[in-house]
C-alpha cells in the first residue's frame, strides 16, 4: 500500500468543490481514509476565514465613515494585490502552529489576530496597516470584531492534534483577471502564491486540483451563496467583480504544461525548485454540490460518483 499522504494542497477556482470535498472526506471512516484515499484523518487549514475577517474590518471602518483598508470596495478585489501573499503567510503560521500548539492566552482575540495580519502583511511586502490606525479606530474594530476573532482562533485550535498518521489539507483559490495572458504576473495566480508557502510545506506537499471551467465556477458561486451566512466555508459567495477580476482564469494548466516533469508543477522558492506532484478531480460535470445538503439527504449515486472520482485522483497522487 502507498504511504499515506502527508500534506495535500486542495486548490481550485472559487465554488469548484474544494470545501465540499473537505466535508465529504470528514464523513468517511478512518478505514476509508487509509485504504481508499491514502490519507489519515484530516487536519484542515483554509485562508477564507482571513478573507472574511478582512472584509469585516472594512465593513466596520466604512460603516464609521472611514476608508476601507483591504479592498477597493465591499464587493471589489483587494486594494493591494500583495495581500494574496498576506494570506499565504497566515497559512504558513497556521501550519507551524499545528506543530507547536501554543494556545492563545491574551485578553483580546482581535488584538492577537490583527497583530498576526500585520505581521503577515509585512512578510508580503506591505505596511502593518492595522497597527497604524488611530487608537479610536483600533478600539472600534476590537469592540466590533473581538467575538468573531475569538471564534476564528477557537476553530484553528480545534484542529490541533497529534499529527502522527494524519493528513494536513490546506485549501485556497487563486487566479487572475478574465482575459489575462499566461503566465500570470505576480502577485496573481498559483505560481506566485505557492512560491510564498514555507519550505516546510513545499517539501511535503502534493496538489489535488479540482477542475472546473471559469464559467462553471461563476455559476456555482451564485448557486452556493447564502447572504445570511457570509462567513461559512460551504455557503459563502464571492462578489461578481472579484470573480472576474481575481478569478477570471487560473494558471494551473499552464504550470503543469511548463513543469518539465510529468504530473507535477515546478515552484521556484528562493534558490530551490520544488516539483509538486499533482492530480486532478474532474468536476466539470458537477460531482460535489450535493454535499451542501444535510447528510441524510445525500443520495447513494451522488456519493458513489464523488467517491470514485476522488479515489482515482488520490490513487494517482499517492502512486
Amino acid at each position: 500500500m502507498a504511504k499515506l499522504l502527508d500534506t495535500v494542497l486542495l486548490l481550485a477556482l472559487p465554488a469548484s468543490g474544494k470545501s465540499e470535498v473537505r466535508t465529504f472526506l470528514a464523513n468517511q471512516t478512518p478505514e476509508v481514509y487509509k485504504n481508499d484515499f491514502h490519507m489519515g484523518p484530516t487536519v484542515q487549514l483554509d485562508d477564507y476565514p482571513y478573507v472574511h475577517t478582512m472584509r469585516r474590518i472594512d465593513e466596520v471602518l466604512t460603516g464609521a465613515g472611514e476608508k476601507g483598508m483591504f479592498f477597493q470596495a465591499n464587493d471589489r478585489p483587494f486594494a493591494q494585490p500583495k495581500d494574496w501573499g498576506t494570506l499565504i503567510n497566515l497559512l504558513n503560521e497556521d501550519y507551524e502552529q499545528l506543530v507547536t500548539q501554543k494556545p492563545f492566552k491574551g485578553d483580546c482575540a482581535a488584538t492577537h489576530l490583527f497583530d498576526r495580519i500585520d505581521k503577515a502583511s509585512v512578510a508580503a511586502g506591505l505596511e502593518p496597516r492595522l497597527g497604524q490606525l488611530p487608537a479610536n479606530l483600533q478600539e472600534l474594530l476590537k469592540k466590533a470584531l473581538n467575538e468573531e476573532c475569538a471564534e476564528l482562533i477557537k476553530n484553528l485550535e480545534a484542529e490541533w492534534t497529534d499529527l502522527d498518521g494524519k493528513t494536513i489539507v490546506i485549501e485556497f483559490a487563486r487566479g487572475g483577471p478574465d482575459g489575462s495572458d499566461l503566465p500570470l504576473p505576480a502577485p496573481f495566480g498559483y505560481q506566485y502564491s505557492l512560491a510564498q508557502l514555507s519550505k516546510n510545506i513545499l517539501s511535503r506537499a502534493k496538489v489535488l486540483y479540482i477542475w472546473v471551467t471559469p464559467e462553471e465556477s461563476r455559476r456555482k458561486n451564485i448557486a452556493r451563496t447564502d447572504p445570511n451566512d457570509p462567513g461559512s466555508i460551504l455557503h459563502h459567495g464571492v462578489p461578481e467583480a472579484v470573480m472576474f477580476g481575481d478569478y477570471g482564469l487560473d494558471d494551473m494548466e499552464y504550470l503543469v504544461n511548463n513543469s518539465g516533469r510529468p504530473n507535477t508543477i515546478c515552484i521556484q522558492s528562493g534558490d530551490e525548485k520544488f516539483y509538486l506532484p499533482i492530480a486532478r478531480l474532474d468536476n466539470r460535470h458537477d460531482l460535489t454540490s450535493f454535499v451542501r445538503k444535510e447528510r441524510e439527504d445525500w443520495q447513494p449515486a451522488e456519493i458513489k460518483a464523488l467517491y470514485d472520482g476522488l479515489k482515482e485522483a488520490l490513487d494517482d497522487l499517492a502512486g
